[in-house]
């Protein structure tokens, strides 16, 4: 009877791979995991810490660092730090070394609240708490404001973070009992009077235009009270 040699090496060849790929799959999922790599993406400002993401990063009670990399579970360590109402979005991923690494975009906020409750409006109008690590400055906002409810204020808070001249300004954005909006400017104590926001750019451009023409005039500091509500007009009441 002839042998078949190369038979015999191809399944011994298959035999080999088998036993490669079942040792190196075993010793990779027995491989520990080392200390999470924490990187934040997009501004400086911390608002979460290092110290804030690596108690997030927690499985069953206990830190995943030194854990066999197949007792890990990406998914879960993902939904926890997204879980943080300062994240606005984080994503974790594992290298074949066992490197956890952790990329983390914060929330960034374009208002603070500040009545009853303080807390931030972040650029997708949606609640954000305030920080120990950072303080942003952005305009105050005031008057009767719900948490549930913060259109108005969200979009005028927008229009001041895209307008270099709201953003140099205005220091405080004022929601009225019927939804109408005030705003303050930073050295100047007339109120600016908004009304709905209707035709709002509109009544944006109006106020430049009289801001610039009172300037030229020195008299910025001889006014009370803005009244853009007309998008046709401003009038203007005196001291």
């Amino acid at each position: 009877m002839r042998v078949n040699y190369n038979y015999i090496k191809v399944v011994l060849l298959l035999i080999l791979v088998v036993f490669l790929y079942a040792f190196s799959t075993v010793r990779n999922s027995s491989r520990k995991v080392s200390t999470p790599d924490i990187k934040f993406v997009g501004d400086d400002n911390l608002f979460v810490t290092h110290e804030t993401v690596s108690k997030l990063l927690i499985q069953n009670q206990e830190s995943v660092t030194n854990k066999p990399k197949d007792i890990i579970d990406l998914n879960e360590l993902e939904s926890a730090l997204n879980s943080n109402p300062m994240i606005k979005q984080a994503q974790v991923f594992m290298s074949v070394d066992g490197l956890i690494t952790a990329e983390i975009e914060q929330k960034k906020p374009i208002a603070r609240v500040s009545t009853n409750a303080s807390y931030y409006i972040d650029e997708r109008g949606s609640f954000m708490p305030l920080s120990t690590n950072f303080t942003a400055r952005v305009p105050l906002v005031t008057g009767y404001i719900e948490k549930n409810d913060l259109v108005n204020v969200h979009a005028v808070a927008l229009k001041v973070q895209a307008d270099e001249f709201l953003l140099k300004h205005v220091v405080e954005i004022h929601q009225n009992q019927d939804k109408t909006i005030d705003l303050k400017f930073r050295s100047h104590d007339f109120k600016i009077h908004l009304g709905t926001l209707k035709l709002f750019d509109k009544k944006i451009n109006n106020l430049k235009a009289f801001y610039k023409k009172a300037m030229k005039e020195k008299a910025l500091d001889s006014y009370k009270l803005v009244n853009l509500k007309f998008d046709k007009q401003v009038i203007c009441t005196k001291k």
